[in-house]
This record gives C-alpha cells, sequence and structure tokens, in this order.
C-alpha cells in the first residue's frame, strides 16, 4: 500500500509539473524529466518520427549525470525501438542494450555512454508538423520492468500527451488571436487607405502582403483589372504582368470574369488566360447598392480558412467603398451628360452660349463638327440591374481598343456615342458600329440596332440629327432589322413611313386598296395580285398576262371586275401612282406585322 501510494503520489507531481503554460519545447522538457525522476530512470528523451526521411529526432531530453557527453540527436528508424513501439501501439524493453543485436545503434550509443536498459513507450499524440512522438527512459544499470512499472509509465505518457494537445490547442488559439489582430488591423488599415484616397493599384498591393500571395481587382466602372503582383510568374514578371492586364488581354480576363460572377458570386474559379494557361483563384463579388460592380481574385487553389474568409469580407467592404467612388462618379458624369443631351434634342435651352460652355465643361466639343451613333437595346435583358453599366463598359473597352475619340451619353433604351469628325476616322467609326453590334450581341443574347449618323456641327443640327436617326431605329424596330446600319441601308419607302404617323398610312392604304384586300381574304380571289402585276407591266395587258400566266382576255375580264366592283380606275397617271405607293405601303406594313409576330 505505501508502494501504491508512493506512485500516484509520483503522479501528482508529474500531473502538476507538465501543467504549466509553457511552450511546447519546455513542458517535453518537463515531462522527461518528470518521468525520470518519478520512475527512477537515469536518462530520457522525446522523440518525434520523421517517416518521410527514415529519422527520429530527439526535440527533448534529461540527463542526470552533469559530465558533459556527447549525445545523437537524429536516429535511423532502422537503428531505434521507437519505429516498433509506434507500430506496434505498445512499449519496447531492452532489458540490455549493451549486448542487443537487433539494435546496433543503441547498442554503440549504450557502450559510448554507459547505459543498460531501454524502455520506448510511443506517446498518443504529435509534434506541430505532425509527426507521431515517442518517450524513452534508459537504465546506467540492467533493470527489471515490473508490470507496475509500464502501468506508471502508460500514465506518464497519457498525461503527457494531454499536456502536449493542451500546448497545441493554447499555440492555435495564440495564433488565431494574433491572425485576428492582423486581420482587424489590415480592416482598419484599408479603410483609412480608402478614405485618404489610395488608388485601386495601391489597395492591390496591400492585400496582396495580407493575404500573402498574388491578388486582381476588377472594376467594372472604369473597364479595367489591376493587380499585386504576377499571377504567373514563370510567364511574366511584375511589370510585364502590369502592362499585360493594361492590353487586350485583360480586356478578355476582365470579360472572363464578369461572365463568371453572372453564375455565381464567390468560391473556386478557373480564368483561361492566353493560350493553353489557365488561373486558379477564390473570387468574391463586389457590389454597391446589390448591384455587380467589380470582383476580388485571390490567385490560388486552396479555399481560404475561417479568418481568411473574414479577411477576405474585410477586404470586400474597402474595395465595394472605393469602387462606390468610381460607380458614383460613372453616374454622376451619366446623369450630367444625360440632361444636357436631353435639354438639346428636347430643345428646352434658352441661352445657348450656357448650353455651349457647360458642355465645354463636361469635355464635350459641341462646336465642332460631330457624328452621332445611337445604340438601341429596347427590349434586351431589360430585367438586368446593371445592363447599363455593362453595355457603356465593353463599348467604351471597344473604343479604347479601336483609338476612338468618343463621347458617350447612356438614354432609357441605348447609349449615344458622339464621334469628332476626322477622315481618318470614318471607316473606323464604321467598323466600330460593327464590333459595337456584335459585343453586345453577346451581352444581350440579341444584336442591338446600331445607327452612324451623319455629320453636324452645333445644337440644332445635333437634335435635327438625333430626330433622323431616332426615326432610322423607330423603322427598323418596326421592320425587324438589327444590327449597324446607316441612312441608305433601309430604303426611302420605310423611312418614308418613319417619317409619316403611322395611323395616317394605315387610313391611307385602307381608303385605297381596303376593300379589294377584304374581298380577296374572303373569297380567296386573285384581284391583288392582278393590279399588283398590271401595274408593275406598266399597266400593259399582254406583258401582266404573260407574267401571271392568263390569256389577255381573262386579264382584261378580271379588270373590268375590278372597277366594276371597287371603282379602282388606272387611267390617270395620278391614280396609277396612289395605287402603286398604296400597295408598296401595304407590303411593307404587313411585313413589319409578321416581323414583330
Amino acid at each position: 500500500m505505501p508502494e501504491q501510494q508512493e506512485k500516484i503520489t509520483a503522479l501528482r507531481r508529474v500531473a502538476s509539473q507538465i501543467s504549466s503554460d509553457e511552450d511546447l519545447e519546455s513542458l517535453l522538457g518537463e515531462l522527461t524529466r518528470s518521468a525520470c525522476q518519478q520512475g527512477g530512470w537515469d536518462l530520457g528523451s522525446v522523440m518525434c518520427i520523421d517517416l518521410a526521411h527514415g529519422y527520429g529526432v530527439v526535440m527533448a531530453r534529461y540527463e542526470s549525470s552533469r559530465l558533459p557527453q556527447k549525445m545523437q540527436d537524429r536516429w535511423e528508424l532502422a537503428t531505434s525501438p521507437s519505429l516498433i513501439a509506434l507500430q506496434s501501439g505498445e512499449p519496447v524493453y531492452i532489458r540490455d542494450a549493451q549486448h542487443t543485436t537487433r539494435f546496433p545503434g543503441y547498442r554503440r550509443d549504450a557502450l559510448a555512454r554507459n547505459y543498460r536498459t531501454v524502455l520506448a513507450l510511443p506517446m498518443p499524440s504529435s509534434d506541430a508538423e505532425g509527426r507521431p512522438m515517442v518517450l524513452t527512459v534508459i537504465s546506467r544499470s540492467v533493470r527489471e520492468v515490473a508490470e507496475e512499472d509500464l502501468t506508471f509509465m502508460a500514465a506518464v505518457v497519457d498525461l503527457g500527451a494531454i499536456a502536449v494537445d493542451r500546448a497545441h490547442r493554447r499555440r492555435a488559439q495564440l495564433e488565431a488571436n494574433e491572425q485576428l489582430q492582423r486581420i482587424l488591423g489590415s480592416q482598419r488599415s484599408l479603410l483609412r487607405n480608402v478614405l485618404a484616397g489610395d488608388s485601386l493599384q495601391a489597395l492591390a498591393a496591400t492585400l496582396g502582403e495580407l493575404l500573402g500571395g498574388a491578388v486582381l481587382v476588377a472594376d467594372f466602372s472604369a473597364g479595367h483589372v489591376v493587380g499585386s503582383a504576377s499571377a504567373l510568374p514563370a510567364l511574366y514578371d511584375d511589370t510585364q504582368w502590369t502592362r499585360w492586364l493594361a492590353g487586350s488581354g485583360g480586356r478578355e480576363l476582365l470579360g472572363y470574369i464578369h461572365d463568371t460572377l453572372q453564375h455565381q458570386r464567390d468560391g473556386q474559379v478557373m480564368l483561361p488566360l492566353e493560350g493553353e494557361h489557365r488561373l486558379a483563384a477564390h473570387i468574391e463579388a463586389l457590389t454597391v447598392d446589390d448591384e455587380q460592380v467589380g470582383a476580388l481574385l485571390v490567385v490560388g487553389d486552396a479555399p481560404p480558412d475561417t479568418l481568411r474568409k473574414l479577411l477576405l469580407e474585410n477586404a470586400c467592404f474597402a474595395l465595394s467603398v472605393q469602387l462606390m467612388r468610381s460607380v458614383i462618379r460613372y453616374r454622376f458624369e451619366t446623369r450630367t451628360l444625360t440632361e444636357l443631351f436631353s435639354e438639346i434634342v428636347e430643345r428646352r435651352f434658352r441661352d445657348s452660349e450656357d448650353v455651349l460652355a457647360r458642355a465645354r465643361r463636361l469635355g464635350l466639343p459641341l462646336a465642332a463638327p460631330l457624328r452621332m451613333l445611337v445604340v438601341d437595346f429596347a427590349g434586351h435583358g431589360s430585367h438586368r440591374n446593371n445592363l447599363m453599366l455593362e453595355c457603356s463598359r465593353q463599348v467604351s473597352g471597344l473604343a479604347k481598343q479601336l483609338q476612338v475619340p468618343m463621347h458617350m451619353v447612356t438614354l432609357g433604351s441605348g447609349l449615344v456615342c458622339l464621334l469628332p469628325v476626322d477622315a481618318e476616322q470614318v471607316a473606323v467609326q464604321a467598323r466600330f458600329g460593327r464590333r459595337i453590334a456584335d459585343a453586345l450581341g453577346r451581352v444581350l443574347g440579341h444584336e442591338p440596332i446600331v445607327v452612324l449618323g451623319e455629320t453636324f456641327e452645333g445644337l440644332e443640327p445635333l437634335a435635327i440629327e438625333w430626330e433622323r436617326c431616332w426615326r432610322m431605329i423607330r423603322v427598323a424596330r418596326d421592320y425587324g432589322r438589327s444590327g449597324m446600319l446607316e441612312m441608305p441601308d433601309l430604303g426611302a419607302l420605310p423611312l418614308l413611313i418613319g417619317a409619316a404617323d403611322a395611323t395616317d398610312v394605315r387610313h391611307f392604304i385602307s381608303g385605297t386598296l381596303g376593300k379589294l384586300i377584304e374581298y380577296d381574304k374572303r373569297n380567296s380571289a386573285p384581284y391583288l395580285e392582278t393590279v399588283t402585276a398590271y401595274l408593275r407591266s406598266g399597266c400593259r395587258s399582254q406583258l401582266a398576262a404573260d407574267a401571271m400566266g392568263l390569256h389577255v382576255t381573262t386579264l382584261r375580264y378580271r379588270l373590268a371586275r375590278i372597277q366594276e366592283l371597287f371603282g379602282l380606275d388606272f387611267d390617270t397617271p395620278e391614280r396609277r401612282f396612289a395605287l402603286e405607293l398604296a400597295l408598296q405601303l401595304h407590303q411593307l406594313t404587313t411585313g413589319a406585322e409578321l416581323g414583330k409576330r
């Protein structure tokens, strides 16, 4: 009983000695010392087992002798009982290490340091790198190990494992607290930088340092992507990467990012770059008023942990505040230009000089020759809140790419680009319009109507040119036309209809041919076809009959019936012109109605 009490007392001492809040190295040293002193051993060590490299590495040791001795800190696992202890999960007992043939490494060390009995015990714990651990105790004399000794040492090992796990948790908690403090500090730093007016490039560089890797920030309002450092260091250094982002590669990447956000607001993505290269990154949408205005991409294929997610949330908040400036500036400039343009085309101004001065302050040279390009996408994707921003970004990007100077005005269902007139720019402006139709067609799912007008100069000519362009858009809508159009493209009659009141056109057709058209529909009669063929042949009966495959007598009979039933007269040039015009307008309006269906 006294011996059992001594063991319990010894365990209490071990528990009290290893329960302090020391670092792992100090804790393992204390564990080794306690195991030796309370268990009656002369030497001891804790070793981590590096299975990948085949070595056991001493982490802490204790020796009762104060005489300096040369001690080995790394053991080959092939010559150590530690690996056997780990694999079996049981203690390994070497009664006399000086005479063992199983462990030649221990035999050499035992002879050199004059010790005999060795006991290796696996520990149910691991070091900071996840490597398993083994406690080894040594006696300078040959010692028999009883069952009570093994039980005592197993209890010491279990207490040590609890202490090691506690140390790991404490270290993890300290690291988490430090990281949390860094995150909070980074949030304050980022917001200070935003409020101080730092550029998006500077913020991206700061984020790259905080996140420990390359980041990209996409700004949809400005239409560009900036980076902290090269995302492909094997291909580009930082300077080359910045140049690549500023060029066509960056514009394509911006488009990929924008398309990606239509399907997922965050998570891991794989973005295609030039050639076969792909960019793995974690993407986070940046929003202002529930509208996507950009994105943050952290390059790498590892999903963020909890604290990193918190840092990303803070970074997204700071970047959204920064991008809000771009959005506000875009909306202000858009509203200001739109208001000025509306005043001019609606002729709501009194002082033309004041209007010209306001235009000059906005950088718009209305006193110089200009050309108008109007983009109409009414009815396409109107459910998307950021449609105007997206289309504006596409048009601005194309203008930069083709080096077309312009001033853009946004309207309710489209855009107006005012282009300075330059002899060298005429062909480029037409190509610019076609590229806009193609690019916005991919965004909207259907080609918009793009009208390129004529040269004008001054306020009243601008209003007149706008009316002409808008009239052409209305005609194109009615006749199902889309894509790039210039004034001659639709012909004279559609423009005439666009200029005239639609009700008057319908009344004219009805008053001239209405009864004949209704009769043909009710009776499946060929009278409208007969009138059309007769007028196209120049009112020559034989030519009209041949065109219709009829005998001339049959044609003359039909003409007589038409005059009898409907009172149509072909005798005077005025009546023939009225009939021809009514037929043309009927065909055009019928085609427009079919196009709308």
